[in-house]
């Protein structure tokens, strides 16, 4: 394997798949090393994606095994690291709050030592989270307070912390605080990708003309996960080492604004049904970043507009629906 390659954590994921992607297009020479989960299989969307690409060299890495990570990288020493890998549940982090200590913390400091042992002068991408911030309803800038409210923020937190600790020794480390993102192939305990999987089994006939929702008032500032990893990709090239960037759209949206511009694009009327059990209380009851940093010193600018992801969230569920229906 060539010396000079990239390495991506957590490569299997939702993000992760959408970077391999957005790496193989932009630099189709380009070899990288994609690390996932131990005794994990891959799903058919990912195999579908990612999986028969020549230019990726799968591992499978246990990243709070310290040996298992430095044995994983004896036979290469990347260039650049996205660590992409991390408990992202942020609901579920309230009954598993050890888990994503663990994983979001120690994981990324045991991955932090290798690479400062091995490849010092490697460029690494630590994705935070707008979660480590004070709830606010007014555009948070990077100087916002701090304060988490949740396990999951917390963890973030944390991890910014240890990343900083190493970027003041003189790794370059790259750090985001990332605010909501959303895109085709997300997992259905996210909110965009449940409606649109939702009305996507309507239209086939496979469920009554209803969909279920929780709790619509709360506002998020919503980017395409393909903007998103653009955005890494610009971080990695250009930006500075130890300082956050948020990375959002910097326009909030109410979550009925996603539920009607999918019922809008939907083929037949559905109606919507407010479900007790998916009513949670939100620990933000408005998340809106403010891009200015990421945008004055890198050009980066949101690219996708909301229906367009929307869209294809939706056309992904349709594909997805008739290709169980009719297997290959």
């Amino acid at each position: 394997m060539n010396d000079d390659v990239i390495l991506v954590t957590g490569a299997a994921g939702f993000v992760g798949g959408h970077l391999l992607s957005s790496l193989i297009s932009n630099k189709p020479s380009v070899q990288i090393v994609a690390w996932r989960r131990p005794r994990t299989s891959f799903s058919k969307k990912e195999t579908r994606h990612n999986s028969q690409l020549k230019q990726i060299f799968w591992q499978d890495v246990d990243l709070l095994d310290r040996s298992n990570v430095t044995r994983s990288m004896n036979d290469f020493s990347p260039s650049h690291v996205y660590h992409l890998a991390g408990v992202a549940n942020v609901g579920g982090s309230w009954n598993n709050a050890l888990k994503t200590l663990e994983v979001n913390v120690v994981g990324t400091d045991n991955l932090l030592r290798i690479i400062r042992k091995k490849s010092p002068d490697a460029r690494i991408l630590i994705p935070g989270s707008a979660l480590i911030y004070q709830p606010s309803n007014d555009a948070i800038t990077e100087n916002h307070p701090i304060g988490p409210v949740n396990p999951y923020g917390i963890s973030k937190l944390a991890q910014e912390i240890l990343a900083r600790r190493f970027s003041d020794d003189g790794l370059p480390v790259l750090l985001t605080r990332s605010f909501t993102h959303l895109g085709p192939r997300q997992d259905l305990s996210y909110a965009a990708s449940s409606f649109a999987y939702q009305i996507a089994e309507i239209e086939a006939g496979r469920a009554a003309p209803v969909i279920q929702v929780g709790n619509l008032d709360a506002r998020r500032d919503l980017l395409d996960v393909r903007d998103t990893v653009r955005a890494y990709q610009d971080l990695m090239i250009s930006g500075i080492p130890g300082k956050p960037y948020n990375v959002c759209s910097g326009r909030a949206h109410e979550i009925k604004t996603i539920v009607r511009t999918l019922l809008k694009l939907s083929r037949i009327p559905i109606s919507v049904q407010q479900d007790a059990t998916r009513l949670r209380p939100s620990d933000h009851s408005c998340l809106l970043g403010d891009r200015e940093r990421i945008s004055s010193e890198l050009g980066w600018n949101p690219q996708i507009p909301l229906k367009k992801t929307l869209l294809d969230i939706l056309e992904y569920w349709r594909q997805e629906i008739k290709t169980v229906e009719n297997p290959i």
